[in-house]
């Protein structure tokens, strides 16, 4: 039989007796676990990933920050467009004389835009050909329709401007966030290499900072896909408008040619 005391020094003994790697490795667990704790937060993701993945990162904040300006720029131009074309109607069809309506919109000082140069180009265009003889009402008709056409086509290139921009940005941006998130997720299995040992606590720092690429893929193309969608059919709706504006002034035009005829 062992003595109680002999066994009692050999449990006391049993601690020292472990593996070194064994201890090593408790050790590293709560230094790990704790740094985990600690560092996982944006800025220091970004601060510690690669470089080609904070590249691909300041491209995604820069492409979400020209959105946002175009996002705010575009609302302010469509909204005075509208406003702009309830104004213009309004006066319109409130019977006002159009010789009038023309010197106010021909004023020097005065700049022009929507439905208005829309108004503006078509009654240049028909007095024009109006003062020159033997252009009969057709050609006269069809001479103002030319000239509304093209700058209603200006109009709406100005509508359109950046609208493409916020379409790349949206379609785009969550694949160069996918490349960032790929790149950085192989140099993190890469850097496995050269470990005997790979846990949890080895892999999770890179993983996360390369999902973070993905992250900001995302923050930069949901706004701009909303932006694009909800400005491309107000764009739509104020073309029909100026459509619409442009066919009844040539009704207009047209029977103002037929009563001066009689």
């Amino acid at each position: 039989m062992v003595p109680a005391s002999l066994a009692l020094a050999q449990d006391a003994a049993a601690p020292e007796a472990l593996p070194a790697e064994v201890a090593a490795a408790a050790d590293t667990i709560p230094a790990a676990a704790t740094v985990i704790g600690q560092d996982l937060n944006l800025w220091v993701l970004i601060l510690h990933a690669s470089i080609p993945v904070q590249l691909v990162m300041a491209l995604l904040v820069l492409g979400s920050i020209a959105s946002w300006m175009i996002i705010f720029r575009k609302k302010a131009q469509l909204d005075g467009a509208r406003r702009s074309a309830d104004q213009f109607e309004e006066k319109f069809w409130s019977g006002v004389d159009l010789s009038a309506m023309f010197r106010e919109a021909t004023k020097p000082e005065r700049s022009i835009g929507g439905l208005e140069a829309i108004f503006e180009a078509g009654f240049r265009e028909f007095a024009r050909l109006r003062q020159k003889r033997g252009v009969d009402t057709r050609t006269q008709l069809e001479g103002a329709q030319r000239a509304m056409r093209a700058q209603l086509s200006r109009e709406m290139d100005d509508l359109e401007h950046n609208l493409e921009f916020l379409a790349n940005v949206g379609s785009i941006s969550p694949y160069v966030g996918l490349f960032g998130t790929v790149w950085g997720i192989m140099i993190s299995f890469q850097g496995l290499a050269n470990v005997k040992e790979a846990t949890i606590a080895t892999v999770a720092p890179g993983i996360s900072e390369a999902l973070v690429a993905t992250a900001m893929g995302l923050f930069a193309a949901i706004p701009a896909v909303w932006a694009y969608n909800r400005y491309a059919t107000k764009v739509e709706r104020m073309n029909s408008r100026y459509e619409a504006f442009a066919e009844e002034f040539s009704s207009i035009l047209q029977r103002q040619s037929h009563a001066e005829e009689h």
